[in-house]
């Protein structure tokens, strides 16, 4: 994924309660969502014990945006009641990016 820069990141870095309780259809629900959102540029995440997803956006507006869309809004109440012992959310902006792909 390559992007036009500055461009901004919101990392969200998590630990899960046991169970899934509906966690992966919401999470699915959400980043469908997310792309649907004006500004919205890209997503990538991990899970092992601990989840990392980042979410990439044109501007700071868009970031605001989806933070106060009413589903994703649902899904962050569910998220401290439910799903997470605990997370942390940074928004970065990205000035800088190179990758490195091994050739066959």
């Amino acid at each position: 994924m390559e992007l036009k820069q500055p461009y901004y990141a919101v990392i969200f870095t998590n630990t899960r309660t046991e169970g899934d309780d509906g966690y992966a259809e919401m999470a699915e629900e959400m980043e469908r969502l997310a792309r649907e959102q004006p500004g919205f540029l890209g997503f990538e995440s991990a899970r092992s014990s601990l989840g990392i997803s980042v979410s990439y956006w044109k501007n700071l507006e868009s970031i605001s945006r989806w933070r106060s869309n009413i589903d994703h809004k649902v899904a962050q109440g569910k998220g401290k009641t439910t799903w997470y012992s605990w997370y942390k959310v940074r928004v970065c902006t990205v000035d800088r990016e190179y990758e490195f792909t091994r050739q066959s």
